[in-house]
């Protein structure tokens, strides 16, 4: 934007055309700004650090000497829950970040952001993934414990649950960005993201097998969106495990359809779909704004 002076007193302002490269730019400034707040709250990074941590060596050590007496004895229960853990670690974060927006609306930052001469598709695009990547790199702390619960460092495990960490977090964000989208305060936002995200994690078999569950619990669990992001990180983890098939068959048994188990692709491609009709939701609620 330039500005010039055509007449004493009168300063005449001229806007530039909407273009993709302003909007690639309003992408980068906004991706920018996540990263710079997340690398600054250093109290946040620890919160979220210290849950998952309690979760895997604290309740994962706890039940481990009940549950690996029995089928699966000799697999550590805090390997089974490991998967679990990381996306547990990654949907927490991603959220959190698509709530800073309600902070900026309280703030009056994000209305600065509104008016600015760019797409308001790509200020959510931004913001989308920049959450996408907070999530990751937290996950990558999580990921930096493998070898802590029996599971080996390969580089193939490493890309494969980072990709897929990343996946799970656009999608995660997109949602909750599409929720904050219209809430007026952090409180509101806080109460509907414990009651969306909660009853998702403990659904999508994070902390249990999905084999053998009573058909109420099965029916939720495969129509739990989040269910879709867990298996595959339970799959890529149990392909690098020197187990028998009877143990994979309990503990990592997959989503069946009628019969038929559902591949991972399949399951990546349900998050990648959600994850961009969550997004198309969220760029449609800030036009809305």
């Amino acid at each position: 934007m330039s500005t010039g002076v055509t007449a004493p007193g009168v300063v005449r302002v001229h806007v530039p055309r909407r273009s993709v490269a302003h909007d690639l730019r309003a992408v980068k400034i906004v991706l920018h700004r996540e990263l710079l707040r997340f690398v600054s709250d250093r109290t946040r990074m620890i919160s979220t650090f210290v849950q998952p941590v309690l979760w895997l060596f604290v309740m994962g050590t706890g039940l481990g000497t009940l549950v690996s007496r029995g089928p699966a004895e000799g697999v550590d229960f805090r390997t089974f829950i490991y998967p679990g853990v990381i996306a547990m670690t990654v949907i927490t974060t991603a959220m959190f970040s698509a709530g800073s927006i309600v902070w900026d609306r309280e703030f009056g930052f994000l209305r600065e952001m509104l008016v600015a001469p760019v797409s308001r598709g790509s200020i959510v695009v931004g913001k989308c993934i920049g959450g996408a990547l907070m999530a990751t790199v937290q996950g990558a702390i999580i990921l930096a414990m493998a070898g802590l619960v029996s599971v080996p460092y390969s580089p193939g495990l490493i890309l494969t649950l980072l990709a897929e960490m990343f996946l799970a977090s656009f999608t995660i964000t997109a949602f909750g960005v599409s929720l904050a989208a219209r809430m007026k305060n952090m409180q509101s936002f806080f109460g509907v993201m414990q009651m969306a995200i909660m009853p998702m994690i403990f659904l999508s078999g994070a902390l249990f097998p999905l084999a053998n569950l009573p058909g109420w619990l099965s029916f939720l669990t495969k129509i739990n969106p989040l269910t879709y992001a867990v298996d595959p990180m339970r799959h890529a983890v149990f392909s690098h495990l020197d187990v028998t098939p009877e143990v994979v068959r309990i503990l990592n048994p997959g989503v069946h359809w009628f019969g038929w188990q559902v591949p991972v692709g399949i399951e990546l491609l349900i998050i990648a779909a959600m994850g961009l009709a969550l997004l198309g939701v969220a760029i449609a609620q800030f036009r809305r704004d």
